[in-house]
């Protein structure tokens, strides 16, 4: 973010709620959204495009949506800021709730033929993941996934740490079986076999589809409920997501 930008940020916001007048969260009306727009990109031009605005349980405070994520700021602009509104009572963080909502996508909607698979038992439960066959924490997150039952992952792989990334992506697609190819790569360190010959990858689509979604870092993982987790994880928190999104979408 901008130097400026950050010179008019909070690191941390929490806020009690339990004083604060209860207003429900709303859009606000059309002339104070364009207002807001033209204030802010005038004094912040580096900041991003708001795409909308609504009111929040905090009186007097406005939610501003900016691509993926949000920010705050006074009902005229005057102030932005950046950080989580923790909801004492509760210890709700409804930031990361509303993060979760707009950032929700549609799983059934990833293309599957452009990831590396493999499944335990029955496979019921679905997981895409974006992966670099480069990251750490990648080699973590699929040491833990291979404890889960009844699981099929989708690997995107995404090769951003740089040229040798690339190089074993595309090896590890070009195999014959590249999910042994992929597995014993991240799981027992053995280096994919240098492929010969053309071979067509979805590596620039896979990219372009993390760009798309905001994906920034690897692992990151898709949910069947469409929720998202940005970090490796362990055993524990999987399962409790899986078992949400489980729920959430009826299976």
């Amino acid at each position: 973010m901008n130097a400026v930008i950050r010179g008019l940020t909070l690191a941390a916001l929490t806020f009690s709620l339990m004083g604060a007048a209860q207003a429900q969260a709303g859009d606000v009306p059309a002339a104070q959204l364009k207002a807001l727009q033209q204030k802010l990109s005038q004094r912040l031009p580096s900041l991003p495009p708001i795409e909308s605005a609504r009111s929040t349980p905090m009186s007097g405070l406005i939610e501003l949506k900016v691509g993926n994520t949000v920010f705050y700021s006074d009902a005229t602009g005057e102030y932005l800021i950046e950080g989580h509104i923790l909801e004492t009572r509760t210890q709700r963080d409804l930031t990361a709730e509303r993060l979760e909502e707009i950032n929700r996508v549609t799983f059934n909607n990833f293309p599957f033929q452009d990831a590396v698979v493999w499944k335990n038992g029955n496979g019921k439960r679905r997981l895409v993941v974006f992966a670099d066959p480069n990251c750490g924490y990648c080699k973590q997150l699929e040491r833990e996934l291979q404890k889960v039952k009844d699981i099929t992952v989708y690997t995107l792989l995404i090769p951003i740490l740089g040229a040798d990334s690339r190089a074993k992506a595309e090896n590890i697609w070009c195999m014959k079986d590249r999910t042994s190819a992929w597995l014993d790569w991240m799981l027992e360190n053995k280096a994919p076999a240098r492929a010969f010959g053309q071979c067509a990858t979805p590596l620039q689509r896979n990219l372009a589809l993390a760009q798309r979604l905001g994906v920034n870092g690897t692992p990151a993982m898709f949910f069947e409920d469409g929720t998202r987790l940005a970090a490796a994880a362990p055993l524990a928190t999987i399962e409790e997501r899986l078992a949400r999104a489980a729920g959430k979408s009826g299976r």
